[in-house]
């Protein structure tokens, strides 16, 4: 089977066999490695950036240290609530519902709880939040991005099956070895060739962190947009990746719960910017005028 479905496909992109590498007892999960990875990368970022605004350094660490825990604890409780039957149905280990090295956060639980985190950090610094919130948009869209490869090692997270040559060969894991299982002749097990949906949403975080990079450099955003920014990037390309993702997910009316969270969540965004830049032109009226009156 392995050898007629790779024989249908004349080019894809390999998935690793293993998702996890064992140092004596401890087994050190690559998901959890690249969350790390685009926790640091969020974090050099945003203090370059900050810095860069005339900010305080060390300012994005204190926050940092209250937003990321927060923010992890956040998206494993989305994860959880959007998805219990994978936890709690008959035959499940409900104990797994802490085991968050094996997959399983939820970007819209992280966000809520981890700026419930960085409020508290923010007030203990002294440090305006939506400030703080834009300095830290592109590289949150990069850590995202970077997450998204643990998606890569676990196997998880692709579309409907395709003959595209960037099309997804996906194993089948054995969950307590974290390894693909083996045919008799030694082989990894294949399930099929995928929609890489998890690149799609990488691709699409990367470009919409680059853009609001160029964005902040170019023109002179009020205070919010580039937050505001972030979350129409991210919701928009998550709303189409939930369209084409053929895994299993809880429905309401038909779509997914993360399709209908993206698009509303898309919608708060789009007016948060809205009413963000008629704000800052406001102020920049008022200020031309003041600046206006003095002169006379």
């Amino acid at each position: 089977m392995t050898a007629l479905a790779a024989a249908a496909v004349p080019a894809y992109l390999p998935s690793p066999t293993v998702n996890a590498i064992q140092i004596g007892p401890l087994s050190i999960h690559f998901y959890a490695l690249c969350i790390i990875a685009g926790i640091i990368l969020a974090w050099w970022l945003t203090e370059r950036r900050w810095v860069k605004r005339g900010r305080e350094s060390g300012q994005p660490l204190d926050i940092a240290l209250w937003a990321v825990p927060f923010g992890i604890v956040g998206g494993r409780i989305y994860h959880v609530i959007t998805d219990p039957e994978l936890y709690f149905l008959p035959g499940r280990n409900p104990w797994n519902a802490f085991a968050i090295w094996d997959g399983g956060l939820g970007i819209w639980g992280a966000i809520a709880l981890g700026g419930l985190g960085a409020w508290i950090g923010g007030r203990r610094a002294k440090v305006p939040l939506p400030a703080f919130a834009d300095a830290l948009a592109p590289g949150l869209l990069f850590a995202q991005a970077i997450g998204r490869l643990g998606n890569w090692f676990n196997n998880e997270l692709y579309g409907d099956p395709t003959t595209l040559p960037w099309g997804l060969e996906i194993h089948q894991m054995d969950p307590s070895t974290g390894a693909a299982a083996h045919n008799a002749d030694g082989t990894a097990v294949v399930i099929g060739y995928f929609q890489p949906t998890f690149l799609y949403e990488a691709l699409w975080s990367v470009a919409g962190g680059l853009l609001i990079l160029w964005l902040g450099r170019r023109f002179r955003l009020p205070r919010g947009a580039e937050f505001a920014l972030y979350v129409m990037a991210y919701t928009s390309g998550r709303f189409i990746v939930e369209l084409m993702r053929s895994d299993f997910a809880n429905l309401i009316l038909g779509l997914r719960v993360n399709t209908w969270v993206a698009g509303l969540v898309f919608v708060g965004g789009l007016v948060s910017f809205i009413v963000v830049m008629r704000r800052g032109r406001r102020d920049e009226v008022t200020e031309s005028n003041s600046g206006a009156s003095q002169e006379a």
